[in-house]
């Protein structure tokens, strides 16, 4: 356990209200900065402190000397591939060049720790998969490149300031809560199974399927789905990780290491809802590799880490019923 508090950068949004969730039955202190752009204040525990502020504000310096923040996770950004493919200049401002000035606040204020979500983006369209950390990073949208560029920055500024980091390469996040207290909320989000879900539910009229000629065994992209409460769990074991060796700072896969195509996802929502969601396909997006796959080799071995809930059908109807407690807040 650290001697102060965490700051969570987009606490208020769908993996940075989970990792909330998770620090704070841990028993850590938490500290939520949100700027409420695409975050929601009642998606953040009331455990925690909520300071509405963008992480560029060079005001956060005051903000994590007040609450005596020991170390950042840091949500806050970007996410949409398509989006960065068609308005680059957001995705630099947004992610890198928000995140060069977080990393310098977090020095100015002698923060020892850091803990980046990055993605599997980076990657981009692999050689290989399963893809592992050690395999070249050469990002085919603007989003995974404004990542990498991030872990970088993270990575020089390690090596000539006191502070160790941990990027953790998400591959693709879904579900929610298990209690039901934080998911997926952002309306027109563009997670699969969070559309997927909105569609069983009457939400949407069906679900575009991105691409049918794909390299892959039924034509569909393939995708390593994790949980997002293991995910949060993995933070929660990382920031152990960097306390209990301050000298050295990690870059790991964050997936459940195998894959499932789009069509085998809307096939498992299918089996959960019994119901059948109507499919409308459409061309590849741009930015889209065939296959991502992570190599979780490395986080197993780093962290005492093991995921509790690696089940697609699991996955989804988490997620379902995270829809029924959005239609119950609409009323």
């Amino acid at each position: 356990m650290i001697d102060g508090k965490v700051m969570v950068t987009g606490g208020a949004g769908y993996i940075g209200s989970h990792a909330v969730l998770a620090l704070l039955d841990a028993g850590h202190e938490v500290v939520v900065v949100d700027n409420l752009v695409t975050g929601f204040a009642w998606a953040v525990d009331p455990r925690a402190t909520l300071v509405e502020m963008a992480v560029e504000d060079p005001r956060i310096v005051d903000v994590l000397a007040e609450h005596r923040v020991r170390a950042i996770m840091h949500f806050a950004g970007s996410v949409v591939v398509p989006e960065s493919v068609a308005d680059p200049l957001k995705y630099y401002r947004n992610n890198t060049a928000a995140t060069r000035s977080l990393i310098e606040s977090a020095v100015t204020a002698h923060v020892p720790h850091f803990i980046f979500s990055s993605t599997a983006a980076t990657y981009g369209t692999p050689a290989k998969v399963p893809v592992a950390e050690s395999d070249p990073t050469v990002p085919i949208n603007p989003y995974g490149m404004s990542k990498l560029m991030s872990e970088a920055m993270l990575r020089d500024v390690a090596a000539a300031h006191p502070i160790n980091y941990c990027a953790l390469r998400y591959f693709n996040v879904a579900g929610a809560d298990p209690e039901g207290r934080s998911g997926q909320s952002t309306v027109g989000a563009t997670h699969l199974i969070k559309i997927a879900v909105e569609a069983a539910t009457g939400r949407r009229d069906g679900v575009g399927v991105y691409g049918t000629d794909f390299d892959t065994p039924d034509g569909t992209g393939v995708r390593d789905y994790i949980h997002v409460s293991d995910l949060a769990t993995a933070h929660v074991a990382a920031l152990d990780l960097l306390v209990a060796d301050p000298a050295r700072s990690h870059t790991l896969n964050c997936g459940y290491g195998r894959g499932f195509s789009v069509r085998q996802v809307l096939d498992a929502v299918d089996w959960v809802t019994n119901m059948r969601i109507e499919r409308r396909m459409e061309p590849r997006r741009a930015g889209d590799p065939a296959a991502l796959i992570a190599d979780n080799r490395a986080i197993l071995a780093a962290l005492p880490w093991r995921p509790q809930r690696d089940d697609l059908d699991t996955i989804v109807r988490d997620a379902l019923a995270w829809e029924q407690v959005l239609a119950e807040r609409r009323g």
